[in-house]
C-alpha cells in the first residue's frame, strides 16, 4: 500500500461492516480478556485500532505497519479520535520492527497474512511479541473456489467502490489461503492449538493463547 492513490481509495472506504465484525468475534472468543497492551500488525489506516481503543478503554496500543502512505491517514484518524495518548503508530515491517520481545498481552491483525510473501512472517511475528498467555485473534480473507466467485464477492462488497479498490480486493481474493493451508501455516509455526474458523463468506478468523 505504498502506493497514495492506493491509501487514499483504502482509506476513504467504508469497511465499518467487517471491522466492526472484527471486534465483536473477538469478544466472543475473549470474553473475559480485557486488553492492557495490545499490538495490531498491519493496522493500515488504523480503523480497527481505533475501535478497539474506543472498546477498551483502558487499553494502550501500537499500530504497526510498513506503508508511509497508509500511516499519514492513521495519524489523521488517530489525532481527529484524541488518542494520541494511548495509541502509538510505528512504521516498520516485520520481523525487524524495534519493538520489545514478548510485550503484548493481545496481538491482532487483519487482512495482513494474504499480503506476505511467506505467510510465516507473520505467525513468527505473533511469536516474537506475543507475551506468555496473552490472546491472539488474526481475520483474513478467504480464497473463494474460483475466480467467478472472487469477482461475484467483488461486485457484492465493492461495487460502488473505486476501481482500484475492486481489482485490488479481486486480487487479495485470489491471493488469499484457505483454511486448510492456514492450519498447515499453523503447524509450521507451532501454533497448532490454535483455532480456525470460516467467518462469513469471505473470512476466516485465526485465534487462540500463546503458550
Amino acid at each position: 500500500m505504498d502506493d497514495p492513490e492506493q491509501a487514499r481509495a483504502y482509506a476513504a472506504a467504508d469497511f465499518s461492516e467487517p471491522h466492526q465484525a472484527f471486534l465483536e468475534r473477538f469478544a466472543l472468543c475473549f470474553p473475559r480478556h480485557r486488553p492492557r497492551q495490545v499490538l495490531d500488525l498491519g493496522c493500515g489506516a488504523a480503523d480497527i485500532t481505533i475501535r478497539f481503543a474506543h472498546a477498551y478503554l483502558d487499553a494502550t496500543l501500537t499500530g504497526l505497519d510498513g506503508s508511509p502512505a497508509m500511516l499519514a491517514y492513521a495519524r489523521e484518524a488517530v489525532a481527529r479520535n484524541g488518542l494520541g495518548h494511548r495509541l502509538k503508530l510505528s512504521e516498520a515491517r516485520l520481523p525487524e520492527t524495534g519493538l520489545a520481545h514478548h510485550a503484548f498481552d493481545t496481538v491482532i491483525s487483519n487482512s495482513l497474512l494474504h499480503h506476505l510473501h511467506d505467510p510465516q512472517t507473520l505467525w513468527r511475528g505473533v511469536s516474537d511479541y506475543a507475551a506468555p498467555g496473552s490472546v491472539i485473534f488474526i481475520m483474513d480473507l478467504r480464497r473463494p473456489d474460483t475466480r467467478d466467485r472472487a469477482r461475484k464477492l467483488v461486485e457484492e462488497y465493492a461495487a460502488a467502490e473505486p476501481e482500484i479498490l475492486q481489482r485490488d480486493f479481486f486480487n487479495s481474493l485470489l491471493a488469499a489461503f484457505r483454511m486448510e493451508e492456514i492450519t498447515a501455516q499453523l503447524l509450521q509455526a507451532g501454533l497448532p492449538h490454535f483455532q480456525v474458523e470460516e467467518a462469513g463468506d469471505r473470512h476466516v478468523i485465526i485465534y487462540g493463547r500463546f503458550a
